[in-house]
């Protein structure tokens, strides 16, 4: 029964995300196991999920670019804080950094990277499917 149970709700999702999407589900044709949306709080990219690193990829998807002291003011977060968690975005490709001098200042400039941006729209999605599961109940 709880096997039905699932099967009912990623159908469901899958539909729904589908359907978002613009593209109709094919109709009476199983899809791939592989092919089914992850609904597990678990399965949520780890790297995005933290609260800090979250919030850097979201500003910079919207702003094209922001320096080091535009994210540390709008996050409040201290520089090193701020330093690790981009350092672990920019390792991941999901954030490029560009070191720069500005009348004999350190500038530096954080962009989202196209990864970056992909990885952010999955995660979105993601979250997206667990809350309307959570709210179909």
């Amino acid at each position: 029964m709880a096997d039905k149970s699932n099967a009912a709700r990623v159908e469901r999702d899958e539909k729904s995300l589908a359907g978002r999407r613009g593209a109709a589900p094919a109709a009476g044709k199983p899809r791939a196991a592989a092919a089914a949306p992850e609904l597990s709080a678990t399965q949520l990219d780890r790297l995005i999920h933290e609260r800090t690193r979250l919030a850097i990829v979201s500003a910079l998807a919207a702003n094209p670019t922001l320096t080091f002291t535009e994210l540390r003011e709008l996050l409040r977060a201290s520089d090193g804080n701020l330093s690790v968690h981009a350092r672990k975005l920019e390792d991941a490709g999901y954030i490029a950094c560009t070191k720069s001098f500005a009348d004999r200042m350190p500038r530096t400039e954080y962009r989202l990277t196209a990864s970056g941006r992909r990885a952010l729209e999955k995660y979105l999605d993601h979250m997206e499917a667990l809350i309307r599961a959570t709210r179909e109940g």
